[in-house]
C-alpha cells in the first residue's frame, strides 16, 4: 500500500495484541423523519413566522446543506403540550431539559441494545460504559440513566463526557480506546446521544445564524463495543483503533460558542470554522499519521471516516488534502441522509465505510485497510485516529 510499512503495522486482517478494536455499531433514531424539501414550510407554520426574507434564507440553506432527510424528537404533540417553546424569549430551559433528558436516554438504550444484538455476547459482559451528549443536562448524568436502562451491572465503570459537541464521538471513541488497552478482558460500551430540542427557536432576524442549524442538524443516537484481544468464536472485529491524539487550537474558543440559558441552549458558529478547519487539518493528519509510519502519500489510498460537519468542511478539506471525491463518500452519504447529528455522525459514517468497503471487495475492486477516523469540534479541537479495517 504506497509507502505503508505493512510488516510494521500489520498486514493481515487479524488484529494485533493488546490494540483496541471495535466489535460493533448499532444506532437508533427518533420516529420523526423529516425531509429537507418540506421543511421551510412546516417550521414557519409550527413558529407561527411568516418573514419572507428568513424564509427564502432557508431555502437557500437547505439545499446548500446536501441534506435530504432528518429525524427529529421535535413533534406537533411536543408543541402542542409546549407551545411555549416557539415563542421567542420565554423562559423555557426546565421544559427543555424534561424532554431532552428523557428522549436521548430512550435512543441511547435502543442504539446499545441494538449494538449489543449485533455483538452477540451478553449484556453482562460490558464492563465500562462511556457516554457522550451535548443535549441534556441532570445530576446524576445520563450515564447512569443509561446504565439503569440496558440494566448494567451496578460495579460498571461509567465516563460521561457531556458538551464535547461535533467531536464527542470520535473523543468518545478515544476514550474508550485506552480503557480497553488499560483494562485487559474489558469490553466497553460507547454511546453518543443527541437531540436539537435544546436548542430549538423561532426564526430571528436577530440571530441569522440559527437558520443554519435549522437547515442542518439533526437527531439521534449511535453506540459501539470496543475492546482488546477479540474472542476468535464469538467476537468479529470491524476495525483497530491504533493510535489517537487530540488538538486543539490556541484562541479559537469563540469560534463554537454554546451557552445554556434560560431559553436554552444558545449557539454561536463562526463563518470562518471552515477555514480554520482548512488551514489547520493537513499538519493535523501529517502528525497523526506519523505515529503510525504513514505518509501523505498514502492519503488515497486510505479510507476516511470524518465527521460530516457541513459540505464546507468535507469540500475544504478535499481539496487541501488532495483527496479522490470517493473518499468523503461515507461521510457525504451520512450527511444526506441524518444532516449532521453531532457526536452521533461518526457511528453513521463508520457503517456506511463498511456498507462500501464491503461492496468493493465483493466486486474485486480492492479496499482501503488503513484509514482515518477524524472529527472537529468546540475548541475548536481536532480529534483523530487511526484505525484498520478488520471486516471480512
Amino acid at each position: 500500500m504506497g509507502s505503508i510499512d505493512s510488516t510494521e503495522l500489520g498486514s493481515e486482517k487479524k488484529p494485533n495484541p493488546g490494540k483496541a478494536t471495535i466489535l460493533a455499531i448499532g444506532k437508533a433514531f427518533p420516529h420523526q423523519l423529516v425531509m429537507q424539501e418540506y421543511l421551510v414550510d412546516g417550521y414557519f407554520k409550527t413558529t407561527n413566522c411568516d418573514d419572507p426574507e428568513l424564509k427564502q434564507k432557508l431555502t437557500r440553506l437547505c439545499k446548500t446543506t446536501t441534506v435530504k432527510t432528518r429525524y427529529v424528537v421535535m413533534s406537533e404533540e411536543i408543541l402542542t403540550k409546549y407551545p411555549e417553546l416557539a415563542i421567542e424569549g420565554g423562559s423555557t430551559v426546565k421544559q427543555r431539559l424534561d424532554i431532552c433528558n428523557d428522549a436521548v436516554t430512550e435512543m441511547a438504550v435502543e442504539a446499545s441494545r441494538a449494538c449489543i444484538k449485533k455483538w452477540g455476547r451478553s449484556i453482562s459482559d460490558i464492563t465500562h460504559l462511556v457516554y457522550v451528549s451535548s443535549s441534556e443536562a441532570r445530576l446524576p448524568g445520563g450515564d447512569l440513566y443509561l446504565a439503569k436502562g440496558l440494566g448494567l451491572s451496578p460495579e460498571t465503570h461509567r465516563v460521561l463526557l457531556y458538551f464535547v459537541g461535533c467531536s464527542g464521538g470520535v473523543a468518545g471513541l478515544r476514550v474508550a480506546k485506552d480503557i480497553a488497552e488499560n483494562n485487559p478482558g474489558s469490553r466497553v460500551l460507547l454511546a453518543t446521544s443527541e437531540t436539537t430540542i435544546i436548542g430549538f427557536k423561532p426564526p430571528s432576524a436577530d440571530r441569522p445564524y440559527d437558520l443554519v442549524g435549522v437547515a442542518l442538524f439533526g437527531d439521534g443516537a449511535g453506540a459501539m463495543i470496543i475492546g482488546s484481544d477479540p474472542d476468535p468464536i464469538s467476537e468479529k472485529p470491524l476495525f483497530e483503533l491504533h493510535t489517537a491524539i487530540q488538538n486543539f487550537l490556541p484562541d479559537t474558543e469563540k469560534t463554537i460558542d454554546g451557552r445554556l440559558t434560560e431559553e436554552g441552549i444558545n449557539f454561536t458558529l463562526s463563518r470562518e470554522l471552515p477555514q480554520l478547519i482548512e488551514d489547520n487539518v493537513e499538519s493535523f493528519c501529517k502528525k497523526l499519521i506519523g505515529k503510525a509510519g504513514l505518509t501523505p502519500k498514502d492519503y488515497n489510498q486510505m479510507f476516511w471516516a470524518v465527521h460530516p460537519g457541513g459540505p464546507a468542511i468535507l469540500n475544504r478539506m478535499e481539496k487541501r488534502l488532495n483527496l479522490s471525491p470517493e473518499k468523503l463518500s461515507p461521510s457525504r452519504r451520512a450527511l444526506m441522509d441524518y444532516g449532521n447529528a453531532s457526536s452521533n455522525s461518526i457511528v453513521y459514517v463508520l457503517e456506511y465505510m463498511l456498507e462500501e468497503s464491503r461492496k468493493a471487495r465483493n466486486m474485486n475492486e480492492g479496499e482501503n485497510e488503513w484509514g482515518l477516523i477524524l472529527a472537529f469540534g468546540p475548541g475548536v479541537t481536532f480529534e483523530g485516529i487511526v484505525a484498520r479495517n478488520l471486516d471480512v
